[in-house]
């Protein structure tokens, strides 16, 4: 009797392993680059550390501040006083997210690095997607529990003002999109990375997205300024962060996160083809 023997695929050396086991392996190589640089602890230590400050302590000044406050802006807090406990905290620590995703890959273009893991994966793009793929992940895990504790450290300042559970409509999903937020700036930043492939620019350029357009867009006139603000990418984005749509808002919290994963989507594409096409 013959033993079966399985059929390898044309143009695949017997034995090789399957594309998703490739793939895996490459997570891993990602994920053991990723945890053995330095500057990804102390990243990650200061996002923890800054969210959960910053959220002390404009909750803190809140309550302090409370019957000095204007009665319009203490209903806007009552309103949807989740999307004001987690921007207290996302307000500086998601520039620690910038940062890391543009040095996640730009800092292997700067060391040279960049050429022995495209020797390894010639292929190019499934080295961009492992990357994308640890990457995001590490900081949804991160983020998500930070969002959390945040949530819980602000409803607790503002209980005797303001009272907030995750029980209430929006408030779980609100809550969660703290850390589908970051994920999606993560990812947004490791795309400029890449285009950029230079730390300082690309630091430069994500930052500008993040702080500085916002601003110059509402110097816009009329509805123009306004609809430009919306669509832009960390201003849509932070909409899931919200418990419900504001009453100036143009899109819905999850419209928002949508504009802002089309815009990583089109900034992931353009890395991915001038990865193929640029040299090391």
């Amino acid at each position: 009797m013959t033993a079966a023997t399985a059929r390898t695929p044309p143009g695949v050396p017997a034995g090789a392993p399957s594309r998703g086991t490739r793939f895996t392996r490459l997570m891993l190589a990602e994920w053991t680059k990723i945890r053995s640089v330095r500057s990804t602890f102390w990243a990650l230590i200061l996002l923890v550390v800054l969210d959960l400050g910053f959220t002390a302590l404009f909750m803190g000044l809140t309550v302090g501040q409370w019957d000095k406050t204007d009665a319009e802006d203490r209903a806007t807090l009552a309103a949807d006083p989740v999307s004001s406990i987690l921007g207290s905290g996302f307000f500086l620590s998601q520039l620690t997210v910038c940062v890391l995703g543009v040095l996640v890959i730009a800092s292997e273009y700067s060391t040279g690095m960049i050429r022995a893991s495209l020797l390894a994966v010639p292929r190019r793009l499934p080295m961009l997607w492992a990357k994308a793929t640890v990457f995001a992940l590490v900081v949804l895990v991160l983020g998500t529990a930070v969002s959390f504790v945040s949530f819980f450290m602000g409803a607790a300042i503002l209980h005797d003002k303001v009272e907030v559970s995750l029980g209430d409509p929006g408030v779980l999903r609100a809550v969660i999109g703290g850390g589908l937020y970051l994920a999606m700036l993560g990812l947004f930043a490791l795309a400029v990375g890449a285009i950029v492939r230079h730390p300082a620019g690309g630091i430069t350029g994500v930052i500008g997205f993040v702080l500085v357009l916002a601003p110059l867009a509402q110097l816009l006139p009329g509805s123009i300024g306004e609809h430009v603000h919306a669509y832009l990418p960390s201003e849509a984005g932070h909409l899931i962060a919200n418990a419900h749509q504001g009453k100036d808002d143009l899109l819905t919290p999850w419209q928002g996160y949508g504009v802002f994963a089309l815009w990583t989507f089109a900034l992931l594409t353009v890395a991915a083809v001038l990865l193929k096409r640029r040299d090391a």
